[in-house]
């Protein structure tokens, strides 16, 4: 029987990235009282509260705060989750999502 020797010189190039970052960002409104802004970023954003604090004063006194940083997915969930939270409680709040 005859042997053959088959030798592969191929380099395969992988080009791993990041994926793609998203802010999940608060907007104000006149409507929807701070201690439940507070209450969002701690219980769904799981800042501590006085980093809640001063998000929501930042979403108070310029229009907008950034509630966290998440992957697509996550940043979805959790602004769909806040979105939910506001309209059952009868509140305006919108959030929105930016790519980072």
């Amino acid at each position: 029987m005859p042997s053959t020797d088959i030798q592969l010189d191929e380099k395969i190039k992988v080009k791993v990235s990041e994926p793609k970052r998203w802010k999940v960002v608060l907007l104000n409104d006149d409507s929807t009282p701070m201690d439940f802004v507070i209450s969002i970023l701690v219980e769904i954003f799981k800042h501590n509260v006085d980093t809640a604090k001063d998000i929501m004063l930042q979403v108070h006194e310029t229009g907008s705060g950034i509630a966290g940083i998440y992957s697509f997915e996550i940043a979805e969930a959790k602004a769909v989750e806040a979105t939910q939270a506001a309209r059952t409680n009868g509140f305006p709040l919108q959030i929105r999502m930016e790519e980072e």
